[in-house]
């Protein structure tokens, strides 16, 4: 029986059962966890996967950021590996979108026939923006591939499972207690990945960090568009479409230039906004009003699209997501710190395991200080808040999740620290497994001398 206190509660003692045990625990389902859970399995490994949720993806998925991006060095591919084994199978099931490599050019044909499917590189200022690699796909897609990775891979998937608190010995991670339905339960396993994207598990194995926030935004989908009326109104009737395309964006309160874009199923837009600065994504109270404030804007929005815009006349209010869309929250201070300078000038490190448009990580950035049996995989990587802005694109933080299962791997194998973990092996086993790792620099990276 719990004791209630002034200000606080003190719980009773109590016997948690272990319900699983593995050679590693992934927690966390989105992107990174899954691609983690995933290669850890592939390699050989035992392995049990944690998530809240009722279903996989995170922010793919549940929080509906419908496109894939930040895959490409100019017109060089450079995110592979799981992530294309994701973008593939959805696309067999018609549920992703992306352009062949004969419309990755930079004209204003392309721009006018891809442009609406967000795959275009937004990082070149003048127009047209060229068209790339990107893949614009359906959050239900998304959820089914996931279930078969995870089923194929053999991997001891509980969902519904909220992570409570992490098992540490003599400063060695030993698992991890979650809460369910039926009560805590214990997972104990020799590694534990945390793809958690707050940073949970480390943080409460007591592990440095810092904390920050950028915006949220609750994402949104609308049915019924005319999206070839609305393209036809944007591009013949460019001074009207202008004008009511920019009162839009006003009533949102916060929107990149194009507020909707096209999904793989027709007549279905969506619409990544509105962004809202100013919320912690740590705080019950923040994540709260940022329900209320998120979905009082879209109302005003779908509003004056259904009044004012052609193709949106006879639209309808899809959905929001199921979960807010948070940016930055902790961050890991790991072995090492990527910053802002890394990742502008795109400096390659020796131990590089995985990269993103035109910037590489670290193997050092995904492990914790002072912690063994844990790595880490995700937005919350060991970087600056200025660089995780720039670095913390799905498809990068899938390509973490791969790196740390094959480290895990690698580690269990040799019975080792991951610490100990060669990144050369990792690097290998990689390429093997059809990902980049980033080990051969591009030739605009910044090569220096290995760090100590």
């Amino acid at each position: 029986m719990s004791q209630v206190q002034n200000k606080s509660v003190r719980e009773a003692a109590r016997d948690v059962p272990v319900v699983a045990q593995s050679d590693v625990i992934v927690v966390g389902g989105g992107a990174a966890g899954l691609t983690a859970a995933v290669s850890a399995a592939r390699n050989g490994c035992s392995v049990t996967l944690l998530e809240r949720y009722h279903h996989l993806g995170g922010m793919a998925s549940g929080g509906m950021v419908l496109v894939l991006d930040d895959m490409v060095n100019g017109y060089e591919i450079t995110v592979t590996g799981i992530v294309s084994e994701f973008v593939d199978r959805m696309a067999k099931q018609n549920g992703a979108v992306f352009p062949p490599p004969e419309d990755c050019r930079q004209d204003w044909e392309m721009w006018r026939k891809w442009s609406r499917w967000g795959v275009h590189n937004f990082h070149v200022q003048e127009h047209p923006q060229p068209i790339i690699h990107a893949v614009a796909f359906d959050p239900d897609a998304w959820k089914r591939v996931s279930l078969d990775l995870a089923r194929e891979a053999e991997i001891n998937l509980r969902l519904h499972s909220w992570f409570s608190d992490t098992l540490v010995e003599d400063g060695k991670v030993k698992g991890v207690i979650c809460q369910t339905k039926t009560g805590r339960q214990a997972i104990l396993g020799d590694i534990v990945i945390d793809a958690t994207g707050d940073l949970d598990v480390t943080a409460a194995a007591g592990a440095d960090f810092t904390q920050g926030q950028y915006i949220v935004t609750t994402v949104f989908r609308l049915s019924n568009v005319d999206t070839d009326e609305a393209e036809r109104f944007q591009y013949e009737e460019p001074e009207a479409f202008k004008k009511l395309d920019r009162q839009a964006r006003r009533l949102i309160g916060g929107a990149w230039e194009m507020w909707w874009l096209k999904t793989p199923i027709p007549g279905v837009v969506w619409c990544n906004c509105p962004h809202m600065p100013g919320y912690d994504g740590m705080s019950v109270e923040d994540l709260t009003k940022a329900e209320y404030e998120g979905r009082e804007r879209i109302m005003r929005l779908y509003e004056y699209a259904r009044e004012n815009l052609p193709g949106f006349q006879n639209s309808n209010l899809l959905g929001t997501a199921e979960q807010i869309g948070v940016r930055q929250t902790r961050q890991l201070r790991g072995e090492y710190v990527v910053t802002k300078d890394d990742i502008v000038s795109r400096r390659h490190f020796a131990d590089t395991v995985c990269r993103g448009r035109d910037y590489y990580t670290p193997y050092r950035a995904l492990l914790p200080r002072g912690l063994d049996n844990l790595i880490v995989a995700g937005r919350h990587y060991s970087a600056e808040p200025d660089a995780q802005r720039m670095s913390r694109e799905i498809p990068p933080c899938m390509v973490q999740g791969e790196a740390a299962g094959v480290a895990s791997a690698l580690a269990l194998n040799a019975n080792s620290a991951l610490r100990d973990v060669d990144p050369k092996a990792i690097q290998k086993q990689m390429r093997a497994q059809g990902a980049d790792p980033g080990d051969v620099p591009s030739d605009n990276a910044l090569v220096l001398e290995p760090a100590e």
